[in-house]
Order: structure tokens, then C-alpha cells, then sequence
């Protein structure tokens, strides 16, 4: 199965009107939940809406939106399960490999790089940090095996996030099951060095303040495992996904498909989800149920019967967006990056207000007619910090002042790098034409909801009971293994719904 991030070349056009359950939205869960779905004998109609591709356009470069990090498969062992049986957990564990080294940390005084060999590690600590390294390294070692004793919570499929009193009783049951769940953070201390590892976890979960155990330790000990990259990132392993259910059958509404993949509004038979309408065309797509895998403010906006819907409305209102990941790329030479900058760095700049920094390498890519050619010597920087939500109402002034400051930061970090500068690039400023999420990578949450285990969001049933929610929203704190859970059990609850034979039990 190839996980290759040139444009994805996708059927002209839907080869019907009338679908089992249609997936709405360019969310990594949703692409999952609508390839297991087609798996399982269902006729399946995904619509991106929000989606387009691996990267934004600029002076012909093709350039990521955030930095991207993930775990090893191997860490998401429920994941892993799903993608298997959909024949692209070889393909994909492949594909993702961890950085070179793993994680580079910058401190004002100290620069170490965390590599994965605990040997050169624990030398590399005590060299920087003398007799606390070896404090140091004990936390880290600790904090990258904390996800092991919880593998086998996930891996029995809770109903997490629980709807209704009996789901939730039986919840409760099984986490007293797993007393791991709620264990203490390894990676504990006022060490500076452990501080800025602790500010690497906002890049992996989607909670504004993470601060029950588990929302603290099992996204970042995944990670520290082998902080890995896929190519393309995060839209890129949605694509692989995309592509493997137009080969089981199902039907996509994506970026090339003529007839367009913009919804106009979301039909109703009173509160019950009956179709989709697409802008600018007069077809109504049909089917029996909604999974949306966008997030809630845009499908907010495809309510447009608000009065039979107002349930639905309010359990959307439960989720607020605080802060934004806010980018700057820098395309230059490799030759003109300081020798021993790591691929992926964590950079403490002593900003209150921007917070710890996170920079990563990508190989430059240009926009190509048969997709997205590598061009050789020329590397991206791409830089991100986390911003108030607000940012994005303040007028470009003030994002250019934001853009600055990461300037100076990468700057500071790359000194004589800025004067090869091939481009700088903004994605808020920069990538015209994009909708929705995709100028929102990296969104982070509060909700009005009970969050079980610290973790959960929106509840994946709504009020429309037809309409299953498959997004980041609904397992915010278990940041990319959260979505991913969230497309597999919104997969489970459609065939529950339509009660459908799965013919993989036969």
C-alpha cells in the first residue's frame, strides 16, 4: 500500500445519491471510521469539506501548516488493531520513523539531544546537567513507558467517552479495573529540562489545560517512545486512509472532484439527519446516519434548521476553541542550518506568552503537475507556539507581530540562516484560499462537559440521534491516538444503528 504524499488522484464522482452513512469533514477519524465502514459491507459517501491536502501553496513551494508529531504504532496498540484489518499497519508503521535524534531540547544555557540509545542519553545528560542528569534521564525512561501499564484499558474498547447512566456505570467499573489510569506523572520536578519536556505536550493532545493524570502522561510517553514524522504529515496518513476506501468501494467528495466538496448545509426530517447539499449544486446526497469529523463550530454552520435542532446546537456549544498552534516556515539551503540541529527541537524562549517552541525540519517540496516534487539541499523550517484563539480576530497587524517574535526565536536558534532565506511563509497569512480546520491544525479546548479520566470531550452520540460525532473533540486528551479511537468507535456505533451483517464475522 503506498503512503506516498503526492496528490491523491481520487474517482471523478460519487456512483450514487443514496449511501449507508456519510462521513463529513477532513479529520484524520472520520477517514478511518469511513474506511472501516467500507471494510464491514457498508456503502460510504466521505465528504472533506474541510479539507485541502498535504500543505498550502506558496511561490510554488508546498508548505505544512504546523509541525507534526506522532507515536510509533506500536504505542496505539487498539490503532494498530483497526489498521490491520483495513491491511495498512505494515504500510503505515513504515512510513512513520522517528526523528534524527529523537528530540533536541534548548534551554538559555543548555542544548541536549534526547537520542533514543539510553547510554548516549545518560552521557549526553550528565554532560549538559552533571549529577542531575541522571535524575533526568530516570524521569524520562519512566515517562516513556507510562502508556504501557494503560494499553490494555484501551485496547478492551471502553465506551469513552460514556452516554448515559448505564454506559457510564460500566465505565466506572472498568477503570477501577486499571488503577494505572490514574498513576502519578513520571516526568515530575522543577528541572528546567523536564519543564520544557512537559511543554511539548499541548503539540500532542487537544486540551486547553491537561491536568488529570492520564491527559498528562499518556500522549507524551507515547511520543517520547520514538518521537516519530510521517511524510506529508497528519493530511497525508488521512490521504493513505482516503485512498484505501475508494479501493474498498467507498465513495469521496474531495479537493479534485469537479462537481466539489463544499457543504452548503446538512437536511433534516425534522431532527432526524437525512442529507447532505453541496454548494452550489442541487443534488441531495442520502444516508441513514452523520459522521462528522469536523469541528463543531463549522458544523455549526451546516445547521441551518435551527429551531427542530436547537439539542444538537447545545451539545455543539459544550466545546470552546482557547488557543491555536500560530506558524512561521523558513525555506532555506541545508547547508546554512547550524551543525548538530536536531529535526525536531523544543525550544524554551523564556516568553511568558508564547511558551515553549516547537521546530521541525521538513524536506522542501514544490507544487508539480503529477504531485509534490522533493527538491534537493533545501530544507523547511516549520516553527509553532501556542497563541490565545483571539489572535485570529485581532487583524493581520497583530499576527505579523506574532510571526515576528518567531522570527527572532528561530533566529536566535539559526544564527546566520536568516540571510539564505529562500521564503518565509505564515500559513494565517500566507495560505489563501484554505477553509475551516485546515487554518486550525492544532486547536486546543475547553469543554462544559464531565471529562471521564480527564480526557474526553463531546459526547460522540447527539441529540440527532443519527448524527455520530468522530473529531478531535471527543477524546481531546488523548491527542492523535484520541482521534484515531474516536473513528473506530464511531465506526462501531454505526454498524449498531443499522445493524448491518459484518462480514469479516461471518
Amino acid at each position: 500500500m503506498s503512503t506516498s504524499s503526492a496528490k491523491l488522484k481520487l474517482p471523478s464522482g460519487p456512483s450514487r445519491h443514496v449511501y449507508d452513512v456519510i462521513v463529513l469533514g477532513s479529520q484524520v477519524g472520520g477517514a478511518l471510521a469511513a474506511a472501516l465502514l467500507a471494510k464491514r459491507n457498508h456503502r460510504v459517501l466521505l465528504v472533506e469539506h474541510d479539507g485541502m491536502g498535504p500543505g498550502y501553496e506558496h511561490d510554488g513551494f508546498v508548505l505544512p501548516y504546523a509541525p507534526f508529531v506522532a507515536p510509533p504504532l506500536k504505542a496505539m496498540p487498539a490503532v494498530d488493531e483497526a489498521l490491520n484489518e483495513l491491511g495498512l499497519s505494515t504500510a503505515i508503521g513504515r512510513a512513520l520513523r522517528p526523528h534524527a535524534p529523537e528530540l533536541q531540547l534548548v534551554l538559555p544555557r543548555n542544548r541536549v539531544d534526547l537520542v533514543g540509545d539510553a547510554a548516549r542519553r545518560r552521557t549526553e545528560l550528565t554532560r549538559e546537567f552533571g549529577e542531575a542528569g541522571e535524575g533526568i534521564q530516570g524521569a524520562l525512561a519512566g515517562s516513556a513507558a507510562q502508556h504501557e501499564s494503560t494499553d490494555a484499558f484501551f485496547k478492551a474498547g471502553p465506551q469513552l467517552p460514556p452516554d448515559g447512566f448505564f454506559e457510564g456505570w460500566k465505565l466506572k467499573g472498568q477503570i477501577k479495573d486499571h488503577p494505572a489510569l490514574d498513576a502519578t506523572p513520571r516526568l515530575a520536578g522543577e528541572d528546567p529540562a523536564l519543564s520544557l519536556v512537559r511543554g511539548l505536550l499541548p503539540f500532542l493532545v487537544h486540551l486547553e489545560k491537561p491536568g488529570a493524570p492520564l491527559a498528562q502522561t499518556r500522549a507524551l510517553s507515547q511520543v517520547l517512545t520514538a518521537p516519530s514524522t510521517y511524510p506529508g504529515g497528519m493530511d497525508a496518513l488521512r490521504d493513505v486512509l482516503t485512498r484505501r476506501l475508494t479501493e474498498l468501494g467507498g465513495d469521496v467528495l474531495g479537493r479534485d472532484n469537479p462537481a466539489g466538496f463544499i457543504v452548503e448545509e446538512l437536511a433534516f426530517d425534522g431532527s432526524k439527519f437525512s442529507g447532505v447539499k453541496l454548494v452550489r449544486s442541487d443534488t441531495l446526497y442520502r444516508a441513514s446516519c452523520l459522521v462528522t469529523a469536523t469541528d463543531s463550530g463549522a458544523l455549526r454552520r451546516l445547521v441551518t434548521d435551527k429551531k427542530h435542532n436547537r439539542g444538537l446546537l447545545e451539545h455543539l456549544d459544550q466545546s470552546n476553541i482557547k488557543s491555536l498552534l500560530f506558524s512561521v516556515n523558513w525555506v532555506v539551503p541545508e547547508a546554512a542550518l547550524p551543525r548538530g540541529m536536531g529535526e525536531l527541537v523544543l525550544v524554551d524562549t523564556q516568553d511568558p506568552e508564547l511558551g515553549p517552541l516547537l521546530v521541525q525540519q521538513h524536506p522542501a517540496r514544490m507544487a508539480a503537475a503529477s504531485g509534490h516534487k522533493d527538491v534537493e539541499g533545501v530544507r523547511v523550517v516549520c516553527a509553532g507556539a501556542f497563541v490565545p484563539a483571539s489572535a485570529r480576530e485581532e487583524g493581520e497587524e497583530h499576527l505579523q507581530a506574532l510571526a515576528k517574535r518567531i522570527d527572532e526565536h528561530l533566529d536566535r536558534l539559526m544564527p546566520f540562516t536568516k540571510q539564505h532565506r529562500a521564503l518565509r511563509s505564515v500559513p494565517y497569512l500566507d495560505a489563501g484560499g484554505v477553509r475551516g480546520s485546515r487554518l486550525m491544525p492544532h486547536p486546543l479546548y475547553s469543554f462544559e462537559t464531565e471529562a471521564f479520566l480527564g480526557v474526553t470531550g463531546l459526547k460522540q452520540r447527539t441529540p440527532a440521534k443519527n448524527v455520530i460525532l468522530a473529531g478531535r473533540e471527543v477524546l481531546p486528551g488523548l491527542g492523535l491516538e484520541g482521534e484515531l479511537l474516536a473513528g473506530i468507535r464511531a465506526a462501531k456505533l454505526v454498524q449498531d444503528m443499522l445493524k448491518k451483517k459484518d462480514p469479516l464475522k461471518g
